[in-house]
């Protein structure tokens, strides 16, 4: 537990839970169901009913946890029920399908829309007090389809991220009291882990993995928190070929008015460490409302942004009370706020719905990178206020800074050093 109490960005103080980061022992949850005890082996082949069958037989038994041991076991989509529990044991891995056939086509949430679409490799949803845990890897299998979205964009340069189908790793829906910790990660066809209407959630010691090179794994964002609040990310290493930890809410002229929509708030990141990724932590591109953001004691190996702020022109956004603060290491962005156009749609619409970005701290950062601010005007579109810049020190190829592109801003103690 805390002894100094501490804060959110607006002043809300930051809850004990926060502060619990204990994982549990496998032991601690529940009766134990080991995968090859119930003929489900390492031989590559897909197991996804037999596992099923599993999860059904623990759940209506009253609860407990799925083991995955040493060898690596082959599903398509799973569907985790209130009760039951997940621990891949070291050298264990659950590993999912190549082959979109084994993933189901279900009403979901994906790229801030409500629609049909292909389910996850691991699902839960309504679930209260779900773990996930244990030193071995949940694989994605996902290179096969990074090689066909990479040959789809070649025919069709306009093609969107939903026309090569592909599942993501992980989705987890209307649920509480969530706990995925010690994890390998890794190889996700599409996003890795997306979090929508979830409270108190928690990410800790995971390891979340998709390769840049030699083929780049596309929209494989680590951790997306879409509607959520009390999120902890924390202890966690992200090296993914997108965005790392991505803010999302909905997206279209009309988002802010949508039931399936909404806010996040009180999400707190720290002491994490980023291998390559686009942005550290980004608010958008399907975004609506985010609140008390606090990214903290973070090392940055190497990434296009740090903080990015997407603006889309076709959709009302509200960035708000958002700190970073301790930060170190390289990147391209420092800061980037810029309109975001990708597949741009007003629908009918006459106007552009105007967003806000404000009370946005950056704070005790040393940093190298290529721009320190990359912020572009356009109150057309968006305001900016209140930011405050507070002992940074730079060194960057470019400055940028341009006080005239935010309302009320503060700089003190900023060294920006150009070579």
């Amino acid at each position: 537990m805390s002894e100094t109490k501490e804060f959110f960005p607006d002043g809300t103080p930051i809850d004990e839970w926060f502060y619990d980061t204990k994982v549990p022992t496998l032991e601690e949850l529940g009766k134990k169901y080991v995968l090859t005890d119930y003929q489900i082996v390492d031989d590559g082949r897909i197991y996804t009913k037999e596992i099923q069958a599993l999860i059904d037989k623990v759940h209506e038994e009253g609860g407990g946890v799925i083991v995955v041991p040493q060898g690596t076991y082959m599903t398509g989509s799973l569907y985790f029920k209130q009760g039951v529990n997940l621990y891949v044991a070291e050298g264990g891995v659950l590993k999912g399908s190549s082959e979109i056939y084994d993933y189901d086509i279900k009403e979901t949430r994906i790229e801030g829309e409500t629609c049909k679409y292909f389910t996850a490799l691991i699902n839960a949803d309504g679930v209260d007090g779900f773990t996930m845990c244990g030193p071995g890897t949940i694989d994605g299998n996902g290179f096969k389809s990074w090689k066909a979205f990479r040959m789809r964009r070649i025919w069709n340069p306009k093609c969107t991220n939903k026309d090569e189908q592909r599942p993501r790793l992980v989705y987890i829906s209307n649920s509480s009291n969530v706990l995925v910790a010690d994890l390998h990660l890794i190889n996700a066809h599409f996003w890795t882990n997306h979090i929508y209407k979830c409270h108190h959630v928690k990410y800790i010691n995971c390891f979340i993995y998709s390769p840049v090179e030699p083929v780049k794994a596309p929209s494989t964002d680590a951790i997306d928190i879409d509607v959520c609040t009390d999120v902890l990310v924390k202890n966690c290493y992200m090296e993914v070929n997108d965005d790392a930890v991505v803010l999302k809410g909905g997206k279209g002229p009309w988002a802010d008015t949508a039931e399936e929509n909404g806010s996040n708030e009180r999400i707190l990141v720290e002491d994490c460490v980023y291998g390559f990724c686009h942005g550290c932590l980004t608010c958008g591109s399907e975004s609506i409302h985010n609140r008390n953001i606090l990214i903290r004691r973070i090392k940055v190996h190497s990434g296009y942004n740090f903080m990015w702020l997407k603006m889309r022109p076709d959709t009302p956004q509200h960035y708000e009370y958002i700190t970073a603060e301790d930060i170190e290491g390289k990147i391209i962005n420092f800061i980037n706020i810029n309109p975001w156009t990708q597949f741009f749609d007003l629908k009918d619409r006459k106007d552009i719905p105007l967003s806000i970005a404000d009370h946005i701290v950056m704070k005790n950062c040393n940093c190298e990178c290529s721009i320190y601010f990359n912020v572009t005007k356009d109150e057309k579109q968006y305001l900016l206020s209140d930011f405050v810049f507070e002992n940074l020190n730079i060194k960057a190829k470019k400055d940028g800074f341009n006080e005239d592109a935010i309302k009320n801003v503060i700089v003190k103690n900023v060294v920006v050093d150009i070579p």
